[in-house]
């Protein structure tokens, strides 16, 4: 993309999250999980929605006061604990591996040091846990450490493609590092959140309510539809 490009891309994304901003109000920072509770809310959080992550999230907790004794704990044990979550047989191995990655590579279940280090790179040093992708990583170092990361859900992935902010083929992963370039640091918290609820109100998978959407005059998808409509439209016939 071209220098103007970018330029262009950037100022629409600006106004986009302004106008967000106008209708949903600017979300206030308010404190998350630490973040080996985030990694493993996370991951308990694939393929189910927020209300059964929660409850096996609680019942693991209940089950296992501390992630030391989750990380010793038979997964069997931990599966039982988190069927709630769905997916159990998987996710339950994956957190135990994942505690136990943590503990061989710094001596504790404790991430803070990933505060001080390049984003990337703390990125990166996440990713190498197995079942820890992009939107985990970026979840764990924006929401539990403050860093500046921006993670892409299912709703921010649909309605930023939607609004034609990042290409309509682009990979999952890819729209990460496109985002966060369109985007200023300091906005990652409050865009995240305002997508995040504009997808679920306004910009639906299925049935997206387009005729009272607030982006209309930025969004690519819209547009379309309106002048596909506008050519399947009848032209009026004249007579002499």
């Amino acid at each position: 993309m071209s220098a103007k490009g970018v330029a262009d891309s950037r100022a629409k994304a600006h106004a986009i999250h302004e106008k967000l901003v106008q209708v949903y109000g600017h979300p206030t920072w308010r404190p998350h999980l630490d973040a080996i509770s985030e990694v493993v809310s996370t991951i308990l959080s694939q393929n189910t929605n927020d209300g059964n992550r929660d409850l096996a999230f609680n019942r693991l907790r209940a089950a296992f006061p501390t992630w030391e004794m989750v990380r010793d704990a038979p997964v069997e044990e931990i599966a039982a604990a988190i069927r709630p979550a769905g997916l159990a047989p998987q996710k339950a191995p994956r957190i135990k591996q994942a505690l136990q990655f943590i503990t061989a590579q710094c001596g504790a279940l404790n991430l803070d040091f990933l505060k001080d280090v390049p984003v990337q790179e703390a990125k990166e040093w996440l990713m190498q846990i197995k079942g820890i992708g992009p939107k985990t990583a970026a979840i764990v170092l924006l929401f539990a450490l403050g860093r500046p990361a921006f993670p892409v859900d299912t709703h921010i992935y649909r309605v930023t493609r939607r609004l034609g902010l990042v290409d309509a083929h682009i990979s999952v992963e890819k729209a990460h590092e496109a985002l966060e370039a369109l985007l200023d640091p300091e906005m990652y918290y409050p865009f995240h959140l305002n997508v995040i609820r504009h997808g679920r109100e306004i910009c639906q998978a299925r049935n997206p309510r387009c005729s009272i959407c607030v982006l209309q005059n930025w969004c690519d998808y819209y547009n379309a539809q309106m002048t596909a409509a506008q050519s399947a439209s009848p032209v009026p016939s004249t007579s002499d």
